[in-house]
């Protein structure tokens, strides 16, 4: 058994990260807490920094594969680790105008970074349980941080009700799975799904608990209930961090889960994420064109693109007429669901931190609040501009090439059908993205004050701009990236490897 604890350095650094800004936080008087960001930054970049040194080309496990060492989760590793700079550094001044306790604020959004990173590693159904909820126990807090608001209060308390049901019917399907299959670990999975003709009905309720439990995580339809409210009453910095980072996490997640546990009973599964993700795409979309707060648009949006997301886990395999499990094409829907991750999870801060750049002046979050926004910030409103452009799916951005490339995936893996309704679905989506440009843009603005933006914000939103259009422009050291990952994922070299004993 490897007992190498130093394989989990990296998530040692950002635990003691945390602790030492909450550390900090007493000793600092009142006026010196504004260096508790710059100093979970500096954390951060160094954590990254080591992180890819220690474990660039490296495969071990620990304990026989309940974490496990990979370029799979070196990549969300340093995905986490980037996003949590991204959102500190965009916190600093909506922290600073808006809430108290700046140094709690920080120290649980780098624990919940912790809980992300050892989703990614997780190779056992346990473990990555325990990661799961180290990251909802985080948000749960978060998303109710401003305890003196009715909304966030509210929004905590749904989240926090919701998110314990989803834990018990996942942890109900858990103990289901084990019981019949005698294992949690994801290549045992594999191995007894693969020595069995069919799939018991007994292990199918457990599995389809567990896809319900990762759908409340998700906020996929039917079990996106939570979200809408969730967005609006949160902070706004922890509302792009929960659109983002918790999507990534479970994502990065299901995606081993379902590679490397339930590829042997892709024909059991198969059609039951397929009717979700048909059902995301299209509810979220649709809804999202009768809102009227840009949150509550946004988190429609968001639940538009997990059903997208979900395609991508529907597209793991194509399974022939006469039952025959296909796997070679399996890298491009995986490719395209981390592609479209990054892509999202760009756009996503870029749009928020906007937004807390305009509830900053004004105290609303409405879209009637962007009236005439272009003529108050004119490099907020084209920032915030090609950001919905993005989300919506027009060239040259990011949004673009990720829902090109999961999209042809998709229809490769003999899926036609859903992909057509995926690019309905977004152009529906362009119609409420168009409405909010035109809020910026053609309407009148009722209070013509300019809106000033420090410069750190403008920094941030011009990286963050840059980004968007780079990775639209010219993916390719991204996907260079990406297909390292994924050929860790669906390597048989890895130590527990299983592309293979398909039925």
């Amino acid at each position: 058994m490897n007992n190498n604890f130093l394989l989990l350095m990296p998530e040692f650094l950002v635990t003691g990260l945390a602790f030492l800004v909450l550390t900090a936080d007493f000793f600092l008087r009142g006026d010196r807490k504004n260096f508790l960001p710059y100093l979970a930054v500096l954390g951060l970049i160094g954590a990254l920094t080591f992180t890819l040194i220690d474990q660039w080309d490296r495969v071990d496990h620990l304990y026989e594969g309940l974490i496990l060492i990979d370029g799979y989760a070196l990549f969300f590793k340093a995905f986490f680790l980037v996003l949590g700079v991204i959102v500190v550094l965009s916190s600093v001044e909506y922290v600073k105008r808006n809430l108290d306790n700046p140094g709690e604020y920080y120290g649980i959004l780098i624990f919940t970074i912790v809980g992300m990173m050892l989703m990614a590693a997780s190779g056992e159904l346990l473990t990555a349980y325990i990661s799961l909820e180290l990251l909802s126990f985080g948000l749960y807090v978060l998303v109710s941080f401003d305890r003196y608001g009715a909304k966030s209060n509210e929004a905590g308390t749904k989240y926090i009700l919701l998110g314990a049901f989803s834990s018990a019917l996942m942890l109900y399907g858990i103990s289901q799975v084990y019981g019949l299959l005698g294992t949690t670990r994801f290549d045992g999975i594999a191995e007894a799904l693969s020595a069995t003709p069919d799939i018991s009905p007994g292990v199918l309720v457990g599995l389809v608990l567990i896809i319900a439990g990762l759908g409340f995580k998700v906020a996929s339809v039917p079990f996106h209930m939570w979200a809408p409210d969730a967005y609006e009453g949160a902070p706004i910095p922890v509302t792009a961090y929960l659109a983002v980072g918790s999507k990534a996490a479970a994502f990065a997640l299901v995606l081993r889960f379902f590679v490397e546990a339930l590829m042997p009973a892709v024909g059991d599964w198969q059609m039951i994420i397929v009717i979700m993700a048909a059902l995301t795409m299209t509810v979220g979309n649709l809804v999202a064109l009768a809102q009227s707060n840009l949150k509550r648009l946004l988190a429609y949006s968001s639940i538009g693109h997990v059903g997208y997301l979900l395609m991508g886990v529907a597209a793991l395999a194509a399974v022939g007429d006469d039952g025959r499990v296909q796997l070679q094409l399996s890298h491009l829907a995986s490719n395209g669901l981390m592609l479209h991750l990054v892509a999202y999870g760009v756009t996503n801060m870029a749009v928020f931190l906007g937004i807390a750049v305009v509830y900053n002046a004004t105290g609303k979050d409405d879209i009637a609040n962007l009236a005439g926004l272009s003529r108050r910030a004119p490099f907020l409103s084209a920032v915030m501009a090609v950001s919905f452009f993005s989300l919506a799916g027009l060239p040259i951005f990011a949004g673009f090439v990720s829902k090109f490339y999961l999209f042809n995936a998709v229809a490769l893996q003999g899926l036609l059908w859903l992909a057509g309704l995926a690019i309905f679905t977004s152009l529906i989506s362009l119609y409420y993205y168009l409405n909010v440009v035109r809020q910026i843009y053609i309407e009148d603005a009722p209070d013509p004050t300019p809106i000033s933006m420090p410069k750190l914000t403008v920094g941030v939103m011009g990286v963050l701009f840059l980004a968007i259009i780079f990775l639209g422009v010219y993916p390719v050291p991204l996907m260079e990236a990406i297909q390292h990952a994924s050929d860790a994922l669906m390597s048989s070299e890895s130590p527990i490897g299983l592309s293979q004993g398909l039925r």
